[in-house]
């Protein structure tokens, strides 16, 4: 028997700029023995990496894997840091980092002005030796990173954009050095000074600019970190105490004042409240809450102090859990993510083979080396794969932070990417469709009786019962408004009903069945009750034991209640919406055709083009989904995550609905691609929307970073392009990728 166990680890990466970089750290990683996938992401700066341990996975054999990575990740030129790093660091000023690029303007703004003067007739040309002192700070001071970066590249035999940086501008500023120290004492001779200061300061401004939008596609997960209160005020031995979060345990009982955050979840034992769940939800409405209600960490309370106890605590709890969805989703890669690594892992070597042709090709066709040169350093500057590698993570990051801020929660990147693709969208009924819970539908008296007296009887006699029929009575009552009468004698038939005294009558409300064990004739109301339960429906019988007038009593039948489940408010408009989109749709259920059909018919399904697929238990319903594949559709499974676990992993998109009551939300979380933290069906719609999205803009992405590299090196190469404009051309591109990315964040439901 193996003893093999698998680790997940993640480690935070510094130093990494483009998709070569990208490249190198994942092969690094991958060299380290028991690594057996290793997935790098520029965008949060982080990786994470799958290991086999012949050792079971405790706590030191995980210290000592990521002791190794770290020390990989170092000897690879970059800088190890904690896996969440970038996410618990405070929130730095918009202005952060800006100094090295003020100095680089300052230093060459004197040398490019001049520039400008000729072409306006005036010349203000610097001595040769002014300009050589403003350009050496620039290039060796504040280019230094790039050199650092770039002989990390050179020793481990590959390439990044900070070496074709290095290379390209050092060429520049070389080359000009040689012009001035050559020149004929006295001449006037063109220097590129200003052109490698430039191209320096243009980079650095350009990561400055995208430093900035990192930190917003980071944004929804900031603000999950910023749901989790530091203090939680515990009930203990001497009272009420204020104890840090991470030491509060399952079972302790917590006080929580107005305005506060839930520090864990729990079930509220005492008081009422409203509670804000919008960021866990997207729900913008407050939730009503009462004891017994569940309650989620991070979630904020309302108007009332209520004393709640404590089911989950620390990683266990919903909002850790959405945490981690959102983070692995964002630290995933698409499929179509594979062409650009293999695109990366050769790039920077053919620039550098590209220039040196530039190079050559120029000079041997007669053209002097100043101007070669110049050409050959305009291709490493425009090539920089920056916007290549964050075309992808950037879309992604961006894409699944918006749909998690309104209660989407996609789990990874290939959900995200086969989304767009589906067809056909196959739902559960029960909790998904439907309510989930029973519903007096209808209520049929005998001639002579008045409704709203026998609904508060039948009400008042199952006051005390905890029965599913029983609250939806009582929930019947109190939305007409109907005061409790008071009840006595009551008492309960196993599987049976309930019996018992209301206002001086002597009532019995239960099943078909044990009516007719009594003899209880239906009269009248017989053909009514057979057609309710033809169309699925549960029916009960209210009736009541009165004197016969000869000493002896006899029971009546007074009145007959349908009890079933009810469509959800918004489920017939998102089936009207997917239908319009064009998707096909089904609906799966365990119940009998009749009552599976008359709610189809209710939700806008239509049961005789085969769209209701009915009488299949739990564990059917999987091979009903791959029927649908094998069909050659592409299906969406719809579930609420208790017993449809298998149907979502088998569907090529499982989607989970978390259920009000909390219940199978774990189980949809780690079953599904998609989550959907709130039991709308207009969700299903929104998530594919947001999806497809995301995946435009990564297709928008991925074009506009290969357009510029394609269109630019041969223009450079070509001699249209110098240096300076390539630097501006090449940071551009990846400020223009990261705000295309940054649009996602407008998005709404």
């Amino acid at each position: 028997m193996s003893n093999e166990s698998t680790l997940s680890l993640d480690i935070g990466i510094g130093g990494m700029t483009c998709a070569s970089c990208v490249a190198r750290v994942e092969r690094a990683l991958k060299k380290v023995p028991g690594v057996s996938e290793a997935t790098v992401n520029l965008a949060t700066e982080s990786a994470r990496v799958r290991m086999v341990s012949a050792a079971p996975a405790t706590a030191d054999v995980a210290t000592q894997m990521q002791a190794r990575l770290r020390r990989a990740v170092r000897d690879a030129g970059y800088e190890p840091r904690a896996a969440d790093a970038l996410m618990d660091a405070p929130e730095p000023s918009r202005w952060a980092g800006f100094a090295p690029i003020a100095w680089g303007l300052v230093f060459s703004a004197p040398l490019v002005l001049p520039m400008s003067g000729d072409l306006l007739g005036f010349h203000w040309m610097l001595p040769a030796l002014w300009q050589f002192l403003l350009a050496t700070p620039v290039q060796f001071v504040l280019g230094a990173r790039f050199y650092r970066a770039g002989w990390h590249a050179l020793k481990n035999f590959s390439g990044n954009m900070d070496l074709l940086v290095a290379i390209g501008t050092t060429a520049g500023w070389a080359l000009s050095v040689w012009l001035w120290l050559t020149a004929q004492p006295g001449a006037m001779v063109h220097l590129y000074f200003e052109g490698s200061a430039l191209v320096v300061t243009l980079v650095l401004l350009g990561k400055w600019l995208e430093a900035g939008a990192k930190r917003q596609t980071t944004s929804a997960i900031r603000a999950l970190h910023a749901l989790r209160p530091e203090i939680a005020h515990l009930i203990g031995l001497d009272g009420e105490v204020d104890v840090p979060v991470d030491e509060v345990m399952r079972g302790d009982r917590l006080v929580v004042k107005p305005g506060e955050r839930f520090a864990a979840d729990g079930v509220l034992q005492e008081g009422q409240t409203q509670v804000d769940e919008s960021m866990l939800t997207g729900e913008a409405l407050p939730v009503p809450k009462e004891p017994g209600s569940l309650l989620t960490a991070g979630s904020i309370n309302g108007e009332g102090r209520v004393l709640m106890q404590v089911r989950a605590v620390g990683a266990d709890t919903t909002l850790a859990h959405i945490i981690r969805l959102v983070e692995d989703a964002q630290a995933a890669k698409a499929p179509i993510q594979r062409l650009v690594d293999q695109v990366s892992a050769v790039f920077v070597p053919v620039v550098l083979g590209i220039a040196l042709l530039t190079l050559l090709g120029w000079w041997l066709s007669g053209h002097s080396f100043e101007m070669s040169l110049i050409n050959a350093v305009a291709v490493l500057v425009i090539a920089c794969p920056c916007a290549l590698g964050l075309a992808t993570p950037a879309a992604i990051m961006a894409g699944t932070g918006v749909a998690a801020k309104h209660g989407i929660l996609i789990k990874d990147a290939e959900a995200l990417e086969r989304s767009h693709q589906i067809d056909t969208v196959v739902f559960d009924k029960t909790g998904t469709l439907t309510v989930g819970r029973p519903k007096l539908l209808e209520m049929a008296c005998v001639a002579g009786q008045q409704r709203a007296d026998l609904l508060q009887q039948a009400a008042s006699l199952q006051s005390g019962s905890e029965h599913a029929l029983a609250q939806a009575v009582l929930s019947a009552a109190r939305a007409e408004g109907q005061a409790l009468l008071a009840a006595t004698g009551i008492s309960a038939v196993p599987g049976r009903g309930l019996q018992g005294q209301v206002s001086g009558h002597n009532l019995l409300l239960g099943s078909l069945r044990w009516m007719e064990e009594l003899q209880l004739e239906m009269g009248e109301l017989a053909t009514q009750a057979r057609q309710w339960q033809a169309q699925g429906a549960t029916v009960s019988a209210l009736a009541e034991r009165v004197s016969n007038g000869a000493g002896g009593e006899a029971l009546v039948l007074r009145a007959l209640m349908a009890f079933g489940d009810a469509p959800k408010p918004a489920a017939a408009a998102a089936i009207a919406g997917l239908r319009a989109r064009g998707l096909r749709l089904f609906m799966l259920s365990g119940d009998n055709r009749g009552a599976a059909e008359a709610m189809a018919r209710q939700l806008g399904l239509r049961p005789e083009q085969g769209e209701v697929i009915a009488e299949r238990l739990p564990a059917d319903k999987v091979a009903e989904v791959l029927r649908l594949k094998q069909a050659g559709y592409r299906v969406l499974m719809v579930g609420d995550g208790v017993n449809d676990a298998p149907a979502l992993a088998g569907a090529d998109v499982g989607m989970a609905m978390a259920n009000p009551d909390g219940g199978g939300t774990d189980v949809a979380m780690h079953a599904a691609g998609i989550t959907l933290m709130r039991g709308d069906p207009m969700l299903v719609a929104a998530a594919l929307d947001i999806s497809a999205r995301t995946v435009r803009k990564i297709r928008q992405n991925l074009f506009w970073a290969f357009a510029y590299n394609a269109a630019g090196i041969p223009l450079a190469a070509l001699g249209f392009l110098n240096p300076v404009f390539a630097g501006a051309a090449m940071a551009l591109s990846s400020v223009s990728v990261m705000g295309n990315a940054l649009l996602l964040k407008r998005w709404r439901p």
